[in-house]
């Protein structure tokens, strides 16, 4: 496979005049691109390039509107409602982080709710920035089903991420996670299948219900939940949050997400935002040492997120970059 190098700064400039092209405002764009861009550069491929030629498909179609302004609410006097007129996810959560910041400076913790969204790709994207601004973030989202219950043979839930963020007492991020709660992303079944490779056993099911090797199998099957009954929960939680929290789908009813034409996503995303010293002030961040301690005494292992190198620029698929620069253009 043909790779080309290219700099961040330079896929997050194309990426915004991809979506301005196709119909998006400058700094909508902009908030999208900047989510592209980082997760280029955290090695996140399926939450990268590889959704901008669906965001701009769906932009020309009207599936999600790229010129909406959200609008906040504070329904209670610890939660901020942002309402993104089934735009995208990205600026919503740009336009509602600010109130639920100063919510949170204020009561310790706020619930902050994005509703009737676009898909918001990397969840640990905005968890990262909750931590960034001094709080620890948990978020979940939901997504088309595609993963049946333990036991069942029928989509009902999607990926239903879930990711948490905790912050660094002198500023940045401790540590963070991203995870699906079922056993992989969908992205990686559709990439597999594509490149005509296999998959784990443990990864899906066909559509008799049995554990499958074969990524088109799986994809006429359906994913499972990580961990099976425990991975399910989770992923319930995520659906319960995120979908009837928000007033956003069910996975149930979700088209695909990155179908040209269809229905708005209108997906809801959850979280919390919580003052790391409201109850133990200092011990707050004493627990958090011995904990990074007695992981980081041992070989090989290490807190999720911990060691990331900043980049400036990164490799890949030179059709995924020619593309992107059409997209550019168009």
């Amino acid at each position: 496979m043909s790779t080309v190098t290219v700099s961040l700064d330079e896929i997050k400039q194309t990426t915004c005049q991809a979506l301005k092209a196709h119909g998006a405002s400058e700094w909508i764009a902009m908030e999208v691109a900047d989510a592209v861009q980082k997760a280029e550069a955290n090695g996140n491929l399926i939450c990268g390039l590889y959704y901008l030629e669906s965001y701009c498909q769906q932009l020309k179609t009207g599936r999600v509107d790229g010129t909406v302004e959200p609008e906040i609410s504070l329904p209670k006097s610890a939660s901020v409602k942002v309402d993104a007129k089934f735009g995208f996810a990205q600026p919503a959560f740009a336009r509602g982080l600010p109130k639920a910041v100063t919510v949170a400076a204020s009561a310790g913790t706020c619930s902050l709710a994005i509703c009737h969204s676009h898909t918001c790709t990397s969840l640990g994207y905005f968890t990262e920035q909750i931590a960034q601004a001094g709080y620890i973030g948990i978020g979940l989202t939901n997504a088309s089903a595609v993963v049946s219950p333990p036991g069942g043979t029928k989509k009902v839930l999607g990926t239903n991420p879930i990711a948490m963020a905790i912050p660094a007492k002198d500023g940045g991020v401790h540590f963070q996670f991203d995870q699906s709660t079922s056993a992989i992303a969908l992205g990686k079944i559709t990439m597999a299948a594509a490149a005509g490779e296999s998959i784990p056993l443990g990864w899906a099911i066909d559509s008799e219900g049995n554990p499958t090797t074969d990524p088109n199998e799986a994809l006429k099957g359906s994913l499972v939940s990580t961990g099976g009954y425990k991975g399910y929960g989770f992923g319930l939680m995520a659906e319960v949050l995120a979908a009837a929290m928000t007033g956003g789908v069910n996975s149930v009813d979700s088209g695909a997400l990155k179908a040209p034409e269809g229905k708005p996503h209108n997906l809801g995303q959850f979280y919390f935002l919580l003052d790391p010293e409201v109850y133990s002030g200092d011990q707050f961040w004493d627990r958090l040492d011995t904990l990074k301690n007695a992981i980081d005494e041992q070989p090989g292992a290490r807190l999720p997120g911990s060691h990331r190198k900043v980049v400036t620029e990164v490799t890949i698929a030179s059709s995924v970059w020619e593309s992107t620069q059409q997209l550019a253009t168009a």
